[in-house]
Formats: C-alpha cells, sequence, structure tokens
C-alpha cells in the first residue's frame, strides 16, 4: 500500500482552498462552511485513526461500545440539524437517534454475527467500519424523511385538519405525505445502488482495491455494504417516518404543529 505524505494531502487541500476561493468571487457564501467542514472532517479522520489504532491494539470491549454509542450520538445530533423544522425538546433529537439503533447497530451484529461470523463478533476491525458505513447512509435517509415529514405536515395543515373534521384517523390523515417522506429517504441508497459499478466505484471497494485485495472479492464485499446500508435505511426511515407522524398528532388526534421548532434561516 502506498503511504501518503503531509504533502500530498496538502495538494488534495490546495483543490479545496480553490473551490472555496470560486465561492467567494461568485458570492455563494459557502466558503466559511465549507473550510471548516473540511477542517473538521481532517481533524476527526486523524483522531479516529489514532483511536481505532489504541483499539486494534487493547480489543477493549468497553472502549469499542463507547465509540459506538459516540458515533450514534453524534449521528442523531447531524439528523436534527439538517431538518429545517425539527421536533421541540427531546424528540428533535431522540426520534433519529433511537431509529438508527434500531435500524444501523441491529443490523451490524447481524452482519458481524452471521454473514461475516468474525471471532469475536466486536473486532474493531470490522464492527467499527461496518457500524460506520450504515450510520452514514441510514443518517441522510432519516434526516431527508424526516425534513420532508415536517415541512409538507406545515404546508399542508389544512388539508390535514379537513380531513380529520370528515372523521378520518391521525393515521389516515397523513398517510399520503408519510408515503412521499419515505419515498424521498430512500431515494439515495436507490441511486447509489442502481449506479454502483458503473458510474460510481463505492468507496469500500475502492478501498480495498487500493490495499491490493482481490477486485472480485472487494466486489462481493461492497454488494454486501450495499444491501445492509439498503436495508438499514429502510428500516431507520419507517421507524422515524412513523415516530415523527405520531408525534405531530396529541391524544385527541389534533394536528399540533406547536411541536415543531420555527424555520431555519
Amino acid at each position: 500500500m502506498i503511504t501518503l505524505s503531509a504533502g500530498d494531502l496538502s495538494l488534495a487541500a490546495v483543490l479545496v482552498l480553490l473551490v472555496a476561493l470560486l465561492s467567494l468571487q461568485l458570492h455563494l457564501g459557502l466558503e466559511r462552511r465549507l473550510l471548516i467542514a473540511a477542517g473538521r472532517s481532517v481533524l476527526q479522520l486523524m483522531l479516529l485513526g489514532l483511536v481505532l489504532k489504541t483499539l486494534f491494539a487493547t480489543q477493549a470491549l468497553w472502549l469499542i461500545l463507547l465509540l459506538a454509542l459516540i458515533m450514534l450520538a453524534v449521528a442523531g445530533w447531524e439528523v436534527m440539524a439538517r431538518q429545517q423544522r425539527p421536533y421541540r425538546g427531546f424528540w428533535g433529537y431522540g426520534i433519529g437517534a433511537l431509529s438508527m439503533f434500531i435500524s444501523s447497530f441491529s443490523i451490524t451484529v447481524l452482519a458481524l454475527t452471521l454473514i461475516i461470523r468474525v471471532e469475536p463478533w466486536y473486532q474493531p476491525q470490522y464492527l467499527i467500519p461496518l457500524l460506520g458505513m450504515l450510520l452514514g447512509n441510514t443518517m441522510n435517509g432519516i434526516a431527508i424523511a424526516l425534513d420532508q415529514l415536517t415541512r409538507q405536515a406545515v404546508a399542508s395543515r389544512a388539508q390535514i385538519e379537513a380531513q380529520l373534521l370528515l372523521g378520518a384517523h391521525w393515521d389516515q390523515a397523513i398517510a399520503g405525505l408519510r408515503r412521499e417522506s419515505l419515498r424521498a429517504g430512500l431515494i439515495p441508497i436507490i441511486n447509489a445502488m442502481s449506479t454502483a459499478g458503473i458510474v460510481s466505484l463505492p468507496g469500500m471497494m475502492t478501498g480495498q482495491i487500493l490495499a491490493g485485495g482481490p477486485p472480485l472479492e472487494a466486489a462481493k464485499y461492497q454488494i454486501m455494504i450495499l444491501l445492509l446500508i439498503s436495508a438499514g435505511t429502510g428500516f431507520g426511515s419507517i421507524a422515524a417516518v412513523w415516530i415523527g407522524s405520531r408525534r405531530l398528532f396529541d391524544d385527541r388526534e389534533r394536528l399540533r404543529l406547536d411541536r415543531l421548532r420555527s424555520p431555519r434561516i
């Protein structure tokens, strides 16, 4: 495997700086966010590399589970941060975190014990990368689905309340919005699977090939990852949208948009 020096990474960073300069020149207003995001990614990935080096050496279960919980906690926060009208209070954070715990954690354990069959199942070399890929993609699907649900609920308030006045159950009144939200949440992973191997070469397969692994074996692992991600995104989005849609109504089946925060600018 060819190692990269700090100078090699600096050359890649220069390209990001050029994009930031173009954003400044074109008055896009994204240069600050772009540079902060790039800086965060560098810092976070270097720290993760140091943490994983320690985990690989110690194999301590409590450290592995602690890192997994931190990853889940940050992913839950990102789901809330990406919504225009997040829920108030704990629900704004809890819906996304709970949905990802139900989907990503259960599917990761299932994959490690029944598909990959690694012993012990919590080996960080397998657990952390697999969980990270599942959380990252499931997070995107859940964030899109919840954002679509809350924005459309606000926009369709009159129609929803009209159905409630006509005797419809809360579940019936929001059924159409729920279906559209789930479709929106699943589109990214469907597109990713449709173009894998033709338009794009997915990250895990690319990494294994660059590390010198057999291409066919890398393709098998990538197929497994895509299928697991699609399942995790589907289960997580369904759970999040169901919990989120129920939260929009009180015990008397009244639409409660006051449970959502004000729109973010």
